[in-house]
Formats: C-alpha cells, structure tokens, sequence
C-alpha cells in the first residue's frame, strides 16, 4: 500500500511532566484516504493524554472519588483536569482491566509461579445504585506460605505470612452468574487439582451453594469469627449472670476449637432436650439438666445449632492450626471495607450499576497487586 505524507500536525498532549506539544507526520493512504499518525503508536498516544498521565488519573480515581481526584492531582503533579475527563478515563480503563485480568496471561505468571498455599475468600458487600442499594460479590485467589504450627489456645495470637501474591475480582450480579467464576479462576490460575484449595467464608448461604456446585472438592472452612460471635450470643441468652455467660462462652470457644462440631454438638445436647444446664459450668464438668428454660432460650439453642450444623465439615481449626494454615476470612473482610468500601460508598456516591462494576475492576486491579505490570504490557 503507497503512503503519502501529507505533512506535519501540532498537538498538545497532557503528559505525568505537565501539557507538552507533539508534531507528527500525517500520513495517508493514496487509494483509500485512510490516515495515521504512526508516532501516536510509537510512543502510546490516546487521545490527548500520554500513557503516563492516564496511569495518574486512573490512580487518582481508584483512590478517591473524582471531584477529589482532580484537587489531588493538581496538588501533588501540577494537572489541571476536570472531574468529568477523570471520570471518562477511569471508566474506560476500568472496563480494561476487568478483561485484562480475565484474559491476559502476563496477568496470572505471578500467581502461577508462586510457591504456596491457595485460598479463596468471598464475600458480599452493598454498594448504593440508582436502582436502590444491591450486593456487590467479591472474591480473592491468593497464595501464602504455610506458618508455623500453632495450638487451638494459640489461635489468637499467631501471625501467619503475608500473600506472596493474589487476584481479586468483584462485580454486581447474581450469585449464579458469579459463582462459576470461581472455578473459571482456578484453571485460569493454574490449579488443576481442586482440593488443595481452601475456600474461607462466613455462613452466607449463596457462598456455600456456589461452593458445592463449582469448588466441590476444595476444603471449607467457615471463618472462625463468625462461629465465635454467635456462641457469644448464645451464651447471653442462656445466662442473665454475666459470669455465667462468660464461662459457657469460654467452654463453647474451647471446645469449638480443639473438637469442632463433634464437640460442640456434644455441647449442645443436654441444653437441646427440654432443659437448661445449671449454672455450675467448667472444661471438666460437662452440663446438666435443669427444668428451666424460656421460649427465648430455646429459641437461641435451635439457631445456633441450624447455623452451625450444616458447616460440620467447615470447623476443623484444630488441625488447620497444626498444620499451620489460616481459619479466618480477613482478607476477604479487609477487601470488602477497603477494596470496595472505602471508594465505592465515600461520600455517598450513588452508582449506575455499569459505572461502578468498571469501577469495581480498577479497584480489583489495584488490590490484585498487579496495577504495574497492567501498565508496562504493551
């Protein structure tokens, strides 16, 4: 095909430096009249900001909200650009980085090569839209390394690793559009053999029906905060002594994490028949009967066994311990209050549910700790 050159076009492009002038050859196709700036491709050109300046600005964005962004960045760089041109950025990269993570191989080398455990975390967290507030679900692959072992009385205080790296992804949509993702994940990822990976998560019913349906082989565990609080709960209701109800708390915790459901359903029994254990309780002396219980007792006892006992395989954090492994949904819970929390619900924003799912990839980008290489793939 014969170009022609049909001569030379000043522009002025925004730049990380500040507004620089560019002057470029226009050339064309003599048979079509198709032009082209060749050097706009050279050196990553679109629009009229430079690679570097939309990097800033979709950082920015990710962070805070747009009319923020725009005093941020004149702040800190010196760029004068409007709220609405940030936001015009951040959405269109946003929609790129959800398809760059689902699809770009540079995207998942990191996680492929990684030496560790696997986990994968999800969780729901409500998001304001025009349409009235709705879930936005949440799910984090990570990889760590094994910690030390630890005892069920140590559970507390030990420190596992850090990720050595993770991917997150997160968008409005039902439960059963998003739960196939998870299994989608993990070939992409690399993780042929399901059962090495962990799921972690509270007692959510749409996250266990997912799991069963797409991760059936992985390990459930139920995060260990979530059995804590309802056994504290419970303990309330059984006992109006607030000694008494934290010494049947202390006994359900104990028993919780050296048994877990065998011994809690052990627990349970005598205070399920038609009585109430004395007040008299210890590690060592199990609970006897008693004539008296209220409608609300009963009423507490018969919840906390219906949440607890379909997870009878989710409580084994003795042996998790031992071997060193994570009981908690943390980084799940830190992803939602951070990840999506901090910039999707500031300053009461209400989304359309488009704008704030492409602003849900930019936030997974950023938190999957991939944002540098997104920017250096060509």
């Amino acid at each position: 095909m014969k170009k022609r050159h049909r001569g030379c076009k000043r522009r002025q492009v925004l730049t990380h430096a500040g507004e620089v002038a560019v002057v470029r050859v226009d050339w064309h196709c003599a048979k079509c009249q198709v032009g082209s700036y060749p050097v706009d491709d050279r050196i990553g050109i679109e629009g009229r900001y430079s690679p570097q300046a939309q990097r800033l600005i979709c950082l920015a964005a990710g962070s805070w909200s747009y009319d923020v962004s725009s005093d941020r960045l004149e702040e800190f760089c010196g760029l004068k650009i409007s709220d609405t041109t940030i936001r015009e950025v951040a959405q269109r990269h946003g929609a790129q980085a959800s398809e760059w993570l689902r699809s770009e191989p540079a995207a998942v080398q990191e996680f492929r090569e990684a030496v560790g455990v696997t986990e994968f975390t999800t969780d729901g967290t409500s998001v304001n839209t025009r349409e009235g507030w709705r879930e936005m679900k949440v799910g984090i692959f990570a990889k760590r390394k094994l910690g030390q072992a630890a005892t069920p009385d140590e559970w507390a205080t030990r420190t596992l690793p850090k990720p050595l790296t993770r991917i997150a992804c997160a968008a409005i949509e039902t439960s059963e559009s998003f739960g196939p993702r998870s299994k989608a994940w993990a070939k992409r990822l690399g993780l042929a053999d399901i059962s090495a990976i962990t799921q972690l998560a509270d007692g959510a019913k749409w996250i266990w029906e997912e799991q069963r349906k797409h991760l059936t082989q992985a390990d459930g565990v139920l995060d260990i905060l979530h059995v804590i609080e309802p056994l504290t709960v419970t303990s309330k209701a059984l006992f109006s002594d607030s000694d008494e109800a934290k010494a049947w708390a202390e006994l359900a915790r104990h028993t919780l994490l050296h048994d877990g459901w065998t011994g809690i359903a052990a627990l349970l029994k005598p205070l399920t028949m038609d009585s109430l254990s004395p007040p008299s309780i210890s590690p060592h002396r199990p609970a006897q009967a008693s004539p008296h219980r209220t409608a609300a007792q009963q009423a507490a006892l018969h919840e906390l066994r219906n949440d607890l006992a379909p997870h009878a395989h989710h409580l084994n954090y003795a042996e998790r311990l031992r071997d060193g492994r994570s009981i908690g949904s943390g980084q799940i819970e830190g992803a939602c209050k951070n990840m999506i929390g901090r910039r999707l619900k500031a300053n009461a924003a209400r989304w359309r549910t488009r704008r704030v799912n492409r602003m849900a990839g930019l936030r997974s980008l950023l938190d999957s700790d991939q944002w540098k290489t997104d920017w250096q793939s060509p």
